[in-house]
């Protein structure tokens, strides 16, 4: 049976930022609620899609040739195989719908990179 969940109320309550955390799934896809702030890391989801939903705060997305400044209530999606760095200047409550084989920071290995499994958690 399905839960009533509140993302940004979970995502208030996570401690580290730029670790993403599941909070339900949605046919192949997972939902997942992170905090962020300062620089992520440059990577592209080469088959995969990335839908990025701002719960609180500002986000900017960084591309190669331009970039995107989301707020609050805002949804993008980063089209697969698209190379981006999000970078949040303040503290950044989001929501991401992504494919469960959606690697974290993509081909990108960085000390940021966190597995399905710590995301999981």
């Amino acid at each position: 049976m399905n839960q009533i969940l509140s993302p940004i109320e979970i995502a208030q309550s996570l401690i580290d930022y730029w670790s993403p955390k599941v909070i339900s799934e949605l046919n192949d896809s997972y939902v997942k609620v992170a905090k962020l702030k300062g620089e992520f890391v440059w990577h592209s989801h080469t088959d995969e899609d990335e839908l990025f939903m701002i719960l609180k705060g500002e986000l900017d997305i960084h591309f190669r040739d331009n970039l995107i400044h989301l707020k609050t209530g805002d949804v993008y999606v980063v089209p697969k195989g698209v190379e981006h760095n999000p970078i949040a200047e303040n503290e950044c409550l989001v929501m991401l719908i992504e494919n469960k084989s959606t690697l974290h920071t993509g081909e990108t290995i960085h000390e940021n990179s966190k597995s399905i499994e710590e995301q999981l958690r």
